[in-house]
């Protein structure tokens, strides 16, 4: 007997609970990877800068030694990533699956991949607002904090953006393997149960937050772009 679109609606409605509950997960594991990979994904993405040729630490071979292990990283195959950092995660967390220890993955990737980010933003930062500020006898660390990062704020806003949407998309990933939220709820009934209805609507529901995420990143970027 095929259902009507009011059974459909009361399928989903029944899992109203598991649906909030996978939502708080999401939550806990892109604002985890996401505070993670700004912090730690600045400091590389700065370092990367400064050592590339003729930037103020020119250091080609520290360049390389900081880029090789990001660009690595970067090409890694999230889920494999999780199983082969499992040990590490149980050690750190106390556990193998769940959305704590998908988020020490998820933080893992999230850095090297705001690095990248992060240099190219900078690097859109014009060579003669440098060169002004070092004229002026500004220091290396004015030139990086009063600088670089004020004029590079919306495209760091941008990356930012870019980063969630990114985490967020790799949190459905970890629910393949356990790690909860939105992605583990979509696989456990869209995909074993053959509810297609609910999958549909988990992913009617990831592209109204991913929307809203871009939106609100644009708007901060439009505001904070002074050109």
């Amino acid at each position: 007997m095929s259902l009507t679109l009011a059974d459909y609606w009361q399928n989903i409605w029944s899992l109203r609970d598991e649906i909030w509950l996978s939502c708080q997960q999401t939550f806990v594991m892109v604002t985890i990877a996401t505070v993670v990979g700004i912090i730690f994904g600045t400091l590389l993405g700065i370092w990367l800068y400064l050592t590339a040729k003729k930037q103020i630490w020119d250091n080609k071979l520290i360049n390389r030694l900081v880029g090789l292990p990001i660009d690595f990283m970067r090409a890694f195959p999230f889920v494999i990533l999780m199983v082969a950092i499992a040990p590490f995660t149980l050690i750190l967390v106390g556990a193998r699956i769940g959305p704590l220890a998908a988020s020490v993955a998820l933080s893992i990737a999230s850095i090297p991949y705001f690095a990248r980010l992060v240099e190219q933003s900078l690097r859109e930062v014009p060579k003669g607002v440098i060169e002004a500020a070092q004229a002026m006898g500004a220091s290396d660390w004015t030139i990086i904090f009063r600088v670089l990062l004020v004029e590079a704020r919306a495209g760091m806003v941008s990356s930012i953006t870019v980063l969630i949407i990114s985490i967020l998309s790799y949190s459905a990933a970890a629910g393949m393997i356990g790690g909860g939220g939105l992605g583990d709820l979509a696989i456990r009934y869209g995909y074993y149960r053959y509810q297609t209805e609910v999958m549909v609507a988990i992913v009617l529901l990831l592209s109204v937050i991913v929307i809203f995420i871009q939106s609100v990143g644009n708007f901060l970027a439009r505001k904070l772009d002074k050109r």
